[in-house]
């Protein structure tokens, strides 16, 4: 008889493997592998970017070396140099306060101003007066010979650097007008003085110069840089009677801003009313130099988007063009864009009934004057091949030409004749000899400026300080002595560094055109 099979035996025998389970490990085990795969590719990109932050990192921390070893290197050259800088200063001043004491002495060499004729006697008396620290009769004499101003913008770097405190001399002349107009007559109120302060602080940069280090340290006192700071916010807080940034004449705007550029004295928490003012007096030519130096070069492509949008696109390129962003803002454009504008002022100007007297004349010389200012950018900046001019030339004859017709049409009376009312006969000429009061200027005409202003249907009103002197030239680059470079202190010419596209190497001599 067979034995029976141990059921025990029975349950231990494992059954065998089936397909399904083999499919199931199969798929773990590739995505095991895959999740491996992309762990370890996680963490070897990681390891790669710790790398490369690490090697940048090296490289920051190198660079930082560098530039703190640089940093002071430079500082212990300042430092060096100033007992050496400090030394030379003195001398001077001694040899100044010597000089001084004798021009008080001796008043037969001091020249009549009414003898004043030439560049020499001009050199001469302006001298005299720094001599002899008479801030009070160098700007009377100065405002009288604006019609010198090129002499002048040579001579009087020159004459300042014989005052014993220049930054001194220079306050003192010009506080009769700024930071308040202090003279009392109603007609010498109108009379705008602005040039003459520009003038005399632009005059000044050179001279500040420290005779080792150049534009990098200024020589000025700190009681003189303080009373500077203490003008500054006089200035500021006079804006509300002035009637706002928006009523403030141009002319003391630049004259403010020039200031805070001479001396130094520029406080970040006042960027934005810079901005403002910059803006408001961006037709003045120099206003992208100086919003340069006054730290806005980071708002620039706000304000060229603010001036693009108040339609004073020719403005917008000057400031385009000084800070090097003609690729982010092409000029052609907006040139087009301007003349177009121009074009459809002049013809609201026409359209309009309560205009129609002069209307014709207005809408011309509106164009007259876009196509004026275009044509000035397109030589400015070489822009003939992308703008050709001789378009707009040609337009610019015709608007011109009714009135040069009008000028050579013959009069229907003669000029030295007069009719007599009762039996039209001719009467005697007029005795306009007799009249003694007659004002006959000795000064220039002032150059009509071509601006870039918003496009209104009337024609925009002259500035309250009309008749603007020639200082500055036609050109839209004067040499602005911000940084000029290291020069004998202070008595040669100074040569000026170049600024941003304007120019490259100029000399310190300035265009003649005061307005734009």
């Amino acid at each position: 008889m067979g034995s029976l099979a141990d059921p025990g035996e029975l349950d231990t025998v494992a059954p065998p493997p089936s397909f399904d389970e083999f499919q199931r490990q199969t798929s773990l085990m590739t995505s095991c592998t895959l999740l491996w795969k992309e762990l370890s590719d996680h963490f070897t990109s990681l390891e790669q970017d710790i790398l490369k932050k690490a090697e940048a990192l090296k490289a920051k921390i190198t660079r930082l070396d560098e530039e703190t070893k640089a940093s002071l290197k430079v500082l212990e050259h300042r430092e060096n140099s100033m007992n050496v800088s400090l030394s030379i200063a003195l001398d001077k001043v001694v040899e100044k306060k010597r000089a001084a004491i004798l021009a008080l002495d001796d008043h037969d060499d001091e020249p009549d101003v009414a003898e004043v004729d030439n560049s020499t006697g001009l050199m001469l008396k302006l001298k005299c007066f720094c001599v002899k620290m008479d801030s009070r009769s160098f700007w009377n004499f100065l405002i009288m010979k604006k019609k010198d101003l090129d002499e002048l913008r040579v001579e009087i770097p020159k004459a300042l650097g014989d005052c014993v405190d220049p930054p001194r001399f220079v306050l003192e002349a010009i506080s009769e007008v700024f930071p308040e107009d202090k003279r009392v007559g109603g007609n010498e109120r109108n009379n705008d003085l602005g040039w003459a302060c520009v003038l005399m602080l632009e005059s000044l940069i050179p001279v500040m110069m420290d005779p080792v280090l150049g534009n990098e340290r200024k020589l000025v006192t700190p009681s003189v840089k303080d009373k500077a700071n203490e003008i500054a916010e006089i200035w500021k807080k006079s804006l509300d009677e002035r009637g706002g940034i928006e009523n403030v004449k141009t002319p003391d705007v630049h004259t403010f801003l020039q200031h805070l550029v001479t001396f130094g004295v520029v406080k970040d928490e006042d960027f934005d009313l810079y901005r403002k003012l910059v803006v408001g007096s961006a037709w003045r030519k120099q206003m992208p130099k100086l919003a340069i130096s006054l730290g806005l070069g980071d708002k620039m492509p706000e304000m060229i988007e603010e001036l693009i949008s108040r339609g004073q696109q020719v403005d917008a390129v000057h400031f385009t063009y000084e800070v090097g962003l003609a690729d982010k803002f092409p000029p052609v454009p907006l040139l087009k864009a301007f003349l177009k504008d121009a074009k459809k002022a002049a013809a609201a100007i026409m359209e309009d009934p309560n205009n129609s007297g002069r209307a014709v004349h207005f809408a011309a010389k509106k164009e007259q004057s876009a196509i004026r200012s275009v044509l000035k950018c397109i030589e400015e900046y070489k822009l003939e091949a992308e703008f050709p001019p001789d378009s707009l030339k040609k337009q610019l004859e015709q608007l011109e030409k009714p009135k040069n017709e009008k000028k050579r049409s013959p009069a229907a009376v003669p000029a030295n004749k007069r009719t007599r009312v009762s039996n039209g006969g001719p009467m005697p000429p007029a005795k306009a000899g007799r009249s003694t009061n007659a004002y006959v200027s000795s000064f220039p005409v002032a150059p009509a400026f071509v601006r870039s202003p918003q496009h209104t249907q009337y024609p925009a009103a002259f500035p309250a300080y009309a008749s603007p002197p020639a200082i500055y030239g036609s050109s839209r680059s004067p040499p602005y002595p911000y940084s000029p470079e290291a020069a004998p202190y202070p008595g040669t010419p100074v040569n000026y560094s170049p600024y941003g596209g304007y120019c490259n190497g100029m000399a310190p001599a300035y265009p003649q055109a005061y307005y734009r």
